[in-house]
């Protein structure tokens, strides 16, 4: 593994256990065996090693929600959890840490969010073959808040979104009355 790589990796596990503000640049370099010089040779800042780490994590688990229905949107954050483990979202842990304050975060954080509704925007009109912002809004706080609560709930909270979000999906199939 080259050092940008163990860099970037290291420092997504301090951040997702300890917090952004918590991980200090000496825990940052010590825990992936660089320099601190080697680090801003990398990255530049901590600021900017947090919007790599977010970006990579980005990549990851939008290769994992490739999904095309309910279900498998569902599935894709059990085996998330499964690998990563269930903290909630990195992005909004970063960004009220911050307070939204930090560009490079908040772009990363925008364009993650923006991604997963336009996911979930794919998968509301393969449902129930017509776009509807509103269900997917809703999709979309479900996922967010089973990210959330799988970490006191476990995988109840995909269970229970997942369900809910199958509800709504049949409502809105069903026949419009007039």
């Amino acid at each position: 593994m080259d050092i940008r790589t163990r860099l970037i990796s290291t420092a997504e596990q301090l951040f997702d256990w300890y917090g952004f503000t918590a991980t200090g640049m000496d825990r940052l370099t010590q825990a992936a065996g660089i320099s601190s010089r080697t680090l801003y040779k990398h990255v530049g800042s901590k600021n900017g090693l947090m919007a790599v780490v977010l970006n990579e994590r980005d990549r990851r688990f939008h290769r994992l929600v490739g999904a095309d229905n309910i279900d498998a949107l569902f599935d894709a954050l059990e085996i998330w959890f499964a690998r990563e483990g269930a903290r909630g979202c990195l992005f909004l842990r970063a960004w009220g840490e911050t307070g939204g304050g930090v560009p490079e975060i908040a772009e990363a954080m925008a364009r993650h969010k923006q991604r997963l509704r336009q996911r979930i925007d794919e998968i509301v009109v393969a449902e129930i073959g017509r776009r509807d912002d509103e269900l997917a809004e809703t999709i979309l706080l479900l996922f967010e808040g089973a990210t959330h609560a799988a970490t006191y709930r476990g995988g109840a909270a995909v269970d229970g979104a997942r369900r809910a979000a199958h509800r709504l999906v049949e409502t809105a199939r069903a026949p419009r009355r007039r």
